[in-house]
């Protein structure tokens, strides 16, 4: 075992010239827009190594400038302090905000969603910085929560990363007008051949992913001031469920529903930045109803069935109106998340005292007149 302060020097040099993978053989049929992606990253490693010169450089000025120190000891203390002190200066350059984004990360959930389900949910919570240095590190760590709430899934957080940024662009060659050359499912299979440590992954799980994203649309919130993200973020409940029309004729709609706020969101994507319909809960009870669509529960008005839902929606050509239901009936795909979404949406319907007055003052003024 060396001196303490050689121990730095072969810790940080270990720091900057990490052990790295073996590279990945590139396809030949690549897209445009996909060479283009290829050539930053190409770029974003050659400024990485650049740095990595340059604090190189750095500590040799200092180890020489050291050497002209007085007794071997002085120069071996104060190489190990300044050694130290840059490799602090490294760490902590961006240390609260590396913190700030593991922190933030770990509020997310992706345990038993695939991966598209995971980076929807993951990409709508925030807006996509522009450089590429935070991508890197924001995709690191989407990859390195998802494959701690899904151990087993991939062999390597590094398999995850890739995979994700092969669907993001996956989703852009797909669903933008700009590009001609739409990939199919054996390309987009070909495309990520041996990147799950050396062996292939599943040819199922990559046709299901495929398949996820052409159906639909991967998209990422803009910043146009008009945008409810923050608002549904870490809700208390989200999932699909089959929600009962109320026009002339009754047909069921898978909606995605967002619990939060004491409202109920409903969408007809899970990307939509906007909701179809609002459903303020308050003052509104729930109860299991029978219908031929199993799992049933719907929303309603104690004592006043006839009254109309304090609620909105938005129609196909962007107005939003007013509701007109009486009652919401909403269908759950299995007895448990029946159960548990009556049981979150329970626990966020809230009572106006003032509500409960003037319903008590209506129905005894009801009363009178009647007789």
């Amino acid at each position: 075992m060396g001196s303490v302060s050689e121990l730095c020097v072969t810790s940080f040099q270990a720091f900057l010239c990490p052990t790295l993978p073996r590279s990945l053989s590139v396809p030949d049929d690549l897209t445009p827009e996909e060479q283009k992606e290829l050539e930053n990253i190409r770029r974003r490693k050659q400024e990485l190594l650049e740095d990595i010169q340059r604090l190189k450089d750095e500590i040799a000025e200092v180890t020489s400038e050291i050497e002209n120190l007085g007794s071997t000891e002085e120069r071996l203390s104060a190489k190990c302090y300044l050694l130290l002190a840059l490799i602090f200066e490294l760490f902590n350059r961006d240390d609260f905000n590396i913190q700030v984004l593991h922190a933030f990360v770990e509020l997310h959930e992706f345990t038993d969603l695939n991966l598209v389900q995971a980076l929807r949910q993951f990409l709508w919570s925030f807006r996509l910085p522009g450089e590429a240095q935070k991508i890197d590190r924001m995709m690191e760590a989407f990859a390195q929560r998802y494959c701690q709430c899904n151990p087993g899934v991939f062999q390597s957080t590094d398999t995850c990363y890739i995979l994700s940024f092969a669907i993001i662009m996956l989703n852009t060659s797909l669903h933008n007008p700009n590009v001609k050359d739409k990939p199919t499912v054996e390309r987009f299979i070909s495309m990520n051949r041996g990147i799950n440590d050396g062996g292939d992954l599943p040819e199922e799980l990559l046709r299901n992913l495929y398949e996820s994203i052409k159906n639909e649309p991967f998209k990422i919130p803009e910043d146009d001031g008009n945008d409810l993200t923050h608002t549904f973020f870490n809700p208390d409940r989200e999932g699909w469920l089959l929600k009962l029309g109320g026009g002339r004729v009754k047909t069921w709609k898978r909606r995605w529903f967002i619990l939060t706020d004491n409202c109920l969101y409903y969408f007809e994507y899970t990307t939509d930045k906007e909701p179809r319909g609002i459903i303020p809960l308050e003052n509104l009870s729930i109860r299991e109803v029978e219908d031929k669509k199993p799992n049933c529960f719907e929303l309603f008005i104690p004592d006043n069935k006839d009254q109309v839902i304090k609620a909105c929606k938005t129609e196909a050509d962007g107005r939003v109106v007013e509701g007109n239901h009486t009652f919401y009936r909403i269908s759950a795909p299995t007895v448990e998340e029946k159960d548990e979404w009556m049981n979150s949406i329970k626990a966020a319907i809230s009572r106006d005292p003032f509500y409960e007055m003037l319903a008590a003052r209506k129905k005894k003024v009801s009363s009178m007149k009647r007789h």
